[in-house]
C-alpha cells in the first residue's frame, strides 16, 4: 500500500539527512513499481498513486491559485491528463516532478487567463461559490490587543498580494516553488521545462521586482 507523499523540497534549504535521502530513494522506488503496473493496465496501482499524491497537488494548486474552485479544477485535470499520458512516462525522471510539472503549467495557463481577464486576486470563490477574502481568514490572537498591528498586517499582506500580481505567470510560479514550495531550482527548471539556469534568472527578476514593489514599506 502506498504511503503518503513525502514534501518535494524543504524550507530552510539545508541538506537532507541519510534518512530523508533513504526515505525519498524509496518512495521513488514504490512510485516507479506503481507506474509499471498501471501502464499495463493495472487501475489500482493509479489509484494508489493519486491516493499518494492527492493532498499535495491540491496545495500546490490553491497555493498558485489562491482560489478554492480554480485549484479543484486543476487538481481535477492534473490526474485526468497523469492517466491519460502516464504510458508516455520513461522514469527519467522522479513520478512527483513529472506530476507537478503538469500542475504548474495548468496553473500558468490559469494564471494567464486571469491576466488576460484583469481578475482581482484579493477576492475568490470558495468551493459553494462564494465570493471570500482569503487575508480576512488568517487570525492573529494578539489582533485586539494590538488593533495597530493588525491593521499593519492586513496592508503587508494587501500589498504583498499586489506585489504578486504584478509579476508575469511564470515569474510568480518559480518565485512561489521555490519559496512557498521549498522546491530547488534544478527541480523548478524540470517542472517548467527548462534549464536550472533560466529558473534561476526568473527567480532574481520576480525577486527583483518584488522588492522594488516593496520598497516603501521598509
Amino acid at each position: 500500500m502506498a504511503k503518503a507523499a513525502a514534501q518535494p523540497g524543504t524550507r530552510n534549504g539545508g541538506k537532507l539527512t541519510q534518512a530523508q535521502l533513504d526515505a525519498r530513494a524509496q518512495q521513488r522506488t514504490e512510485d516507479d513499481e506503481l507506474i509499471r503496473e498501471a501502464q499495463k493496465g493495472q487501475r489500482t496501482a493509479f489509484d494508489a498513486l493519486v491516493r499518494r499524491y492527492d493532498q499535495s497537488v491540491l496545495r500546490l494548486a490553491l497555493h498558485m491559485l489562491g482560489n478554492e474552485q480554480d485549484a479543484q479544477d486543476v487538481h481535477q485535470e492534473a490526474f485526468i491528463k497523469a492517466y491519460r499520458h502516464l504510458g508516455n512516462f520513461r522514469f527519467e525522471c522522479s513520478f512527483y516532478t513529472w506530476l507537478y510539472r503538469i500542475v504548474t503549467n495548468l496553473c500558468l495557463d490559469q494564471l494567464r487567463r486571469r491576466k488576460s481577464r484583469r481578475e482581482d486576486p484579493a477576492t475568490v470563490l470558495d468551493a459553494s461559490g462564494d465570493e471570500m477574502d482569503l487575508m480576512a481568514n488568517i487570525t492573529d490572537d494578539r489582533a485586539m490587543a494590538n488593533p495597530g498591528r493588525e491593521l499593519d498586517r492586513k496592508v503587508m499582506s494587501e500589498r504583498i498580494g499586489e506585489a504578486l500580481n504584478k509579476l508575469t505567470p511564470r515569474e510568480r510560479t518559480v518565485f512561489e516553488l521555490k519559496h512557498y514550495q521549498g522546491l530547488k531550482l534544478r527541480t523548478i527548471g524540470e517542472m517548467l521545462s527548462t534549464t536550472e539556469e533560466t529558473a534561476k534568472n526568473t527567480l532574481f527578476r520576480a525577486t527583483r521586482k518584488l522588492r522594488a514593489n516593496l520598497a516603501e514599506l521598509r
